[in-house]
């Protein structure tokens, strides 16, 4: 899980990471995230609109952790929305997620 922080945090600092339900939507569906992570305590509605979301415009997702660790790992607080706009992100995110 470690790994996943630290490359959700360089995402960061690199400008290759969207935050919020507002900007997700609008990257998802202007196609520049390539994978979408979904804290597990999001909101019940909230996380099958953007599971719903992900499936029809065939972007990726992954759900993990909590709002507060993911949140931590960027330096930020109390987000549980987080997308992924960089293909080398997405591609070491999704093996690091994958392989626990």
């Amino acid at each position: 899980m470690n790994n996943v922080l630290t490359l959700l945090g360089f995402a960061q600092k690199s400008g290759n990471l969207m935050l919020g339900e507002t900007s997700c939507e609008q990257g998802v569906l202007r196609r520049k995230v390539s994978l979408l992570i979904i804290a597990d305590d999001l909101g019940e509605s909230a996380r099958q609109k953007f599971i719903r979301l992900c499936e029809a415009q065939g972007v990726p997702y992954r759900v993990l952790s909590t709002k507060e660790v993911l949140s931590q790992a960027i330096g930020k607080s109390n987000y549980g929305l987080f997308g992924i706009a960089n293909k080398k992100f997405t591609r070491a995110l999704i093996a690091e997620i994958d392989a626990r």
